[in-house]
């Protein structure tokens, strides 16, 4: 494996998951209550920590986990495997809708990039506009964080799938990729503006031959060519040289037609030249109305084309809506719900677009649009109003009408489970009770936690017990059964269950919470903090966070509290603690206890210091300080960014590093900043453009550092690869401080172990160390291994545990040079410390299978896969399988991983062989038969 593909630039080694439907709380004048809150940490008072507590600490009593929103099959591998079977032998007309579905069935699992994947398989297959249009602005939506001040929203950004032209052009675009659109973003300039009059054409009118016809509205004539009208459409043939009156006559009433002489003109003048961009929109209009009426298809094209290409801000769309339902106009419909949807979620606010939406005559009139697409439109409006908290009257319609305009199981089931958990929000149980009992009923069985959790609320404790029971008793057991019977047990039963919830399924947050606040309402506060700690370093999240920030000011430790609440703001910068409960006496109370303020230096100290500890919710909550000391180093922003990246916080970080560059002082900076963010949009090229426009202005150490990582993400040979270390030693040359010189350094260690230079990366990994980059240590222990010293290259991981906070990758590395006990009990503590990351169960397993331990090493896979079904995972599974003969099972796995990936080779071997051999066994039974 290349080396380079380990590059660092502060990416995680450590697994963080999120829920991806969660959106910060604001308060109601948009800024976060709690900034007042952040003065400087010094010394503390207990005592005066205390009397602050009754705003609204929490207590086991209210402490509740929230009803998911999304589909969770009961048996996920069994959905994908089905799925990706389905998806193989859809047709083309079918295949966009399956991979909308593999999209919700996923969205389970958290993984942006996964779901990003599925919602661009749906663009590519989608074949009608409208459903193009909405796959487009869903996926502009989804990574809205990247788009900088200044950019339209109608603006293409160079991706081909979120292009607004080209979602506008009717078929498939299989061949269209995530990137690479040719359309220009400069439009081009009309032949006329809006405001164009007739006369300005009439100087084509003469271009052709003489008219002979005239058609006459008032005392008005519009002067006509017979063929060339005759010619729009079968009944102006009809009429012009049929067997009616008009045929034999050269001048035609049309005032009873309700159409305009200037309209009249213009068809004249498109007859004869095929074009209608030289009139104004309510000529166009007009002809659109003409064009229908007397079933002239080429000219209601023209008009629809025309008219859709203008449609290019809110109030057009707006305009050109009422124009389109009245026509019935797909195109020009489309292209107004594309501005509308490209908008989001600001025109969610807006009372003349949720009208549009909501209102029933509308729903009406849209429907000829057809319900798959209907459904699509629906399905993201909602996603997109329960993310931005939309207030439940819109929500619901929006529901409603997904529901509505839903045909598959799946589809209902989906929106009626949302719809109860909506309900449940409002505290309307009795409604919400019975949407979740639709939705179970349709076969989605988490939707029984709604149920009982309704009853729960309404008073039935027991009848809730019960239910989770039968649950239980009937299925394979799941995580969050445990955690949803757990409130309605009581004492010893009620802690078993948190237990097996955790146990099935570590990613659950609410059982660590539980125990933590358990455990500090009696007084055993070293063992609450070891469980909301063991949390926070494995699931990092505002919520988390909040937590032991309360646990912190409970226990008089000011410092810590503000260390967390700084890193809560970071992430997530509207954030209102407990939704909004704490007042303003509160802030003010802990402000005046701040009354030391740290300096610049003090900051930077303790930054380098945290750094050192490999402590980033410490370094992060260090520059969010150093930020609100001084908003105007823009720079700390970047860094923040940084850091953000590597707690796999994408969206957080996209933020930090887009508002860096809306407010960078020079060019140079601006387009380093812009470099980064087209890197993480995959643009390599792009990204080593911007770098060296950078460095012909200003040579400096962030734009050499961005060069390099840039050059190091392309496929090299070994002569390239000797480019990285010269852009790497010439960052160095340049002015920086030494976290970001250490990191320099190790990643010049990294590229000398791709050359074979082991001396020069050791060299290159002391130098780091020296300065206190202490990740260098894994790099130095790499070196020791690939010179035979694996005791040196163990000590050297060991070193890194010792002074790392994030110890979990650390014990996974030092596993790789260790004996086999030893790196047996190292995995485990990974495992303990982070049970999310896999590589620990996968290695268990294969020790198992080298044991002929089958089935506790398909066990030890299947705990993996219960809350993380990751390919490869997935994949050694199946290759247990297909080893002890079960080949339906292995093909099953297989099915499930190339749902994931359907281009990883080794699985689609594996797969194929394991088909071949279940052929071959049914065959031989058949034959013996």
């Amino acid at each position: 494996m290349r080396n380079l593909k380990l590059f660092e630039r502060f990416k995680s080694t450590q697994v963080h998951a999120f829920t991806t439907q969660d959106s910060p709380s604001t308060s109601s004048n948009g800024s976060p209550q709690i900034m007042k809150f952040l003065g400087h940490p010094k010394s503390s008072s207990k005592s005066k920590s205390r009397s602050l507590l009754p705003h609204g600490f929490p207590t086991t009593d209210l402490l509740e986990p929230p009803l998911e929103s999304y589909l969770k099959p009961i048996d996920l591998v069994e959905s994908l495997s089905n799925l990706y079977r389905r998806i193989e032998s859809s047709s083309e007309s079918e295949t966009s809708m399956l991979y909308l579905e593999q999209y919700a069935v996923l969205r389970s699992l958290g993984d942006a990039k996964l779901l990003r994947r599925c919602l661009l398989n749906a663009r590519r297959h989608a074949i009608d506009v409208p459903c193009k249009v909405v796959l487009s602005a869903w996926l502009r939506f989804f990574r809205r964080e990247y788009e900088l001040v200044g950019v339209e929203s109608m603006d293409c950004n160079g991706l081909a799938t979120e292009c607004p032209k080209t979602s506008l052009t009717h078929g498939c675009d299989l061949n269209v990729d995530d990137e690479g659109c040719e359309c220009s973003t400069v439009c081009e300039d009309d032949f006329c503006s809006d405001d164009i009059k007739i006369s300005r054409a009439d100087e084509f009118s003469g271009l052709d031959e003489v008219s002979d016809i005239s058609f006459c509205v008032g005392s008005e004539k519009a002067k006509c060519v017979r063929s060339r009208i005759a010619a729009l459409s079968r009944p102006f043939e009809a009429m012009l040289y049929g067997s009616f009156v008009e045929s034999r006559t050269s001048e035609i009433d049309f005032s009873e037609n309700g159409i305009s002489i200037e309209a009249m003109v213009a068809l004249n003048i498109y007859s004869r030249i095929k074009r209608v961009d030289l009139f104004r929109f309510e000529t166009v209009f007009e002809l659109l109305q003409l064009a229908s009426k007397f079933c002239c298809d080429d000219l209601k094209s023209e008009c629809e084309a025309h008219l859709a290409a203008s449609v290019t801000n809110l109030d057009k769309a707006l305009t050109f809506v009422e124009y389109a339902l009245e026509e019935r106009t797909a195109l020009l419909l489309s292209a107004c719900l594309q501005v509308f949807l490209r908008e989001l979620p600001q025109s969610l606010h807006n009372p003349k677009v949720m009208r549009f939406f909501c209102s029933s005559e509308v729903k009406e009139q849209i429907a000829f649009l057809g319900s798959e697409c209907l459904f699509l439109l629906y399905y993201f409006l909602s996603q997109v109003g329960m993310e931005e908290k939309l207030t439940t009257e819109p929500m619901l319609i929006l529901l409603e009408r997904t529901r509505e305009f839903a045909r598959k199981n799946w589809q209902k089931a989906l929106s009626l489970h949302q719809m109860g958990c909506v309900l449940f929000e409002r505290k309307d149980y009795k409604a919400a009770q019975f949407h979740f009992r639709l939705a179970s009923s349709l076969g989605h069985v988490y939707s029984l936690a709604g149920v009982s959790r309704t009853e729960y609320k309404q008073g039935k404790r027991y009848s809730a017990y019960k239910l989770m029971n039968f649950l239980i008793s009937n299925h394979k057991p799941h995580g969050w059964m445990y955690q949803e019977r757990s409130l309605y047990n009581v004492g010893v039963e009620k802690l078993k269950d948190l237990a097996t919830a955790t146990e099935f399924d570590p990613t659950l947050t609410f059982p660590y919470k539980y125990r933590a606040v358990m455990k500090f309402e009696q007084k055993q506060i070293k063992e609450a903090f070891e469980e909301i700690d063991r949390l926070v370093q494995f699931k990092l999240s505002p919520e988390c966070l909040e937590l032991r920030a309360w646990l912190f000011l409970a226990t008089g430790d000011r410092e810590r509290c503000l260390r967390d609440l700084r890193a809560v703001l970071s992430l997530e910068p509207n954030y209102v603690l407990f939704g909004g409960k704490i007042r303003d006496d509160l802030v003010e109370a802990l402000t005046a206890q701040c009354i030391e303020v740290e300096s610049e230096a003090d900051c930077w100290v303790r930054l380098f210091d945290r750094w050192s500890a490999v402590d980033d919710i410490g370094s992060l909550a260090v520059v969010h300080q150093m930020l609100q000391n001084d908003p105007s180093k823009n720079f700390l922003r970047f860094r923040q960014s940084l850091l953000l990246l590597r707690l796999n916080c994408q969206g957080a970080a996209m933020r930090c590093l887009r508002m860096a560059w809306n407010l960078a002082t020079s060019e140079a900076e601006r387009l380093v900043y812009e470099g980064w963010l087209l890197y993480d949009m995959g643009y390599v090229e792009e990204t080593l453009t911007k770098a060296e426009e950078a460095i012909s202005i200003q040579r400096s150490f962030e734009a050499f550092f961005l060069k390099a990582y840039a050059l190091a993400d392309k496929n090299l040979d070994a002569d390239e690869v000797s480019c990285v270390v010269q852009v790497l030693e010439e960052a160095l040359k340049c002015p920086s401080d030494g976290l970001r010189k250490g990191q320099a350094l190790n990643n010049l260690g990294s590229i000398y172990i791709d050359l074979g230079m082991l001396d020069q990366a050791e060299t290159a990994y002391k130098n780091a160390i020296e300065i206190k980059h202490t990740r260098a240590h894994q790099g130095l222990a790499r070196v020791y291994f690939l010179k035979n010293q694996r005791k040196e290259a163990c000590e050297e991981m060991t070193k890194l545990i010792e002074k790392a906070c994030s110890k979990a990758a650390a014990y996974e590395k030092r596993s790789e040079y260790c004996e086999r006990e030893k790196a047996k009990e190292d995995l485990d503590m990974a495992t303990t410390l982070d049970p999310l990351r896999t590589y620990p169960y996968r290695y268990r397993a294969a020790v198992l299978m080298d044991d002929q331990r089958e089935t506790e090493a398909v066990e030890e896979l299947s705990k993996a896969i219960a809350f993380r079904p990751e390919l490869q995972t997935l994949h050694l599974r199946a290759a247990f399988h297909e080893a002890t003969g079960n080949l339906s099972l292995a093909t099953q796995d297989c099915e499930a991983a190339l749902c994931l990936d359907p281009n990883h080779t080794e699985t689609l071997h594996l797969y194929s062989r394991s088909k071949d051999q279940a052929s071959s066994i049914d065959n031989t039974i058949f034959g013996l038969d």
